[in-house]
């Protein structure tokens, strides 16, 4: 028992895999999902509207996973709605990277 509660606890502090890259045409789709869906929110070039800055700067202290899981499951009480019936937590995953990177303009 205290072993098996001990692996969790590690795995619990352990930094989060990098995300499975997608194949070129999902990463293209990905791409103009984020341009299209998240810019309507967070702004033509993803710094900021009715959602926050995506900006590289502005998630740089942020918790990728964190990000990913409010991007499949959304944010209750705001207009941040729950992608996952489009997009899958490692695709959400490889987003974040993208735009911590600044690659997903």
């Amino acid at each position: 028992m205290l072993k098996a509660l001990f692996v969790v606890v590690l795995a619990a502090g352990a930094p989060a895999a990098a995300a499975q890259a997608p194949t070129p045409e999902r990463g293209a789709a990905l791409a103009e999902f984020v341009r299209q869906d998240c810019g309507f929110c967070h702004g033509l070039h993803l710094t900021g509207g009715l959602g926050p800055s995506l900006a590289p700067a502005d998630l740089a202290d942020k918790d990728s996973e964190y990000l990913a899981m409010m991007i499949v499951h959304g944010r209750r009480g705001t207009a941040m709605p729950a992608w996952r019936g489009h997009i899958n937590e490692d695709e959400a995953r490889w987003i974040v990277e993208q735009l911590k990177k600044g690659l997903a303009k």
